[in-house]
């Protein structure tokens, strides 16, 4: 009996090692903005079609919902947007469609520009909610921040 016990300890134990280690990556996965278009721009604000990729260090193929996010500077909202749902495979890199609506301009000529949102990835038999935040370029704003 004491074997079999040390077996399923050990099991266990493994299983819950590779569950975190492969959540510690999943916090890991990284954001780039591919491309953006101006689709609208009226008084309420400019309509985007955002293009973001997402890279999966993790060993989890992970399906991830809808995700909202914010783009923000300096402390101010410039607006926020919603991504459509994918799949984002092990060590794999994704490339998903959002729209952004920017609601306010800044008065800066260079500001720190930071996309932050949680993604919702579900697995087997739980969710996993991840935080990211990704500073872009200042090349790959520039049309966030001016409405060019």
């Amino acid at each position: 009996m004491g074997k079999k016990a040390l077996a399923v300890i050990l099991v266990i134990t493994g299983i819950a090692v590779f569950g975190y280690t492969q959540y510690a990556s999943a916090s890991q996965i990284s954001v780039a903005i591919t491309s953006s278009k101006l689709i609208e721009k009226t008084d309420k604000g400019s309509l985007y079609n955002l293009e973001l990729e997402f890279k999966n260090p993790s060993l989890l193929m992970l399906n991830a919902g809808k995700t909202d996010f914010t783009l923000s500077t300096e402390d101010k909202t410039l607006g926020g947007g919603t991504l459509d749902p994918f799949m984002l495979p092990a060590m794999g890199k994704i490339t998903t469609n959002g729209m952004f609506l920017k609601d306010q301009s800044t008065d800066s000529k260079n500001p720190q520009v930071k996309i932050s949102g949680t993604t919702k990835y579900q697995l087997l038999f739980a969710t996993l909610d991840v935080p990211f935040t990704y500073y872009p370029t200042q090349d790959q704003t520039r049309e966030f921040i001016q409405d060019s």
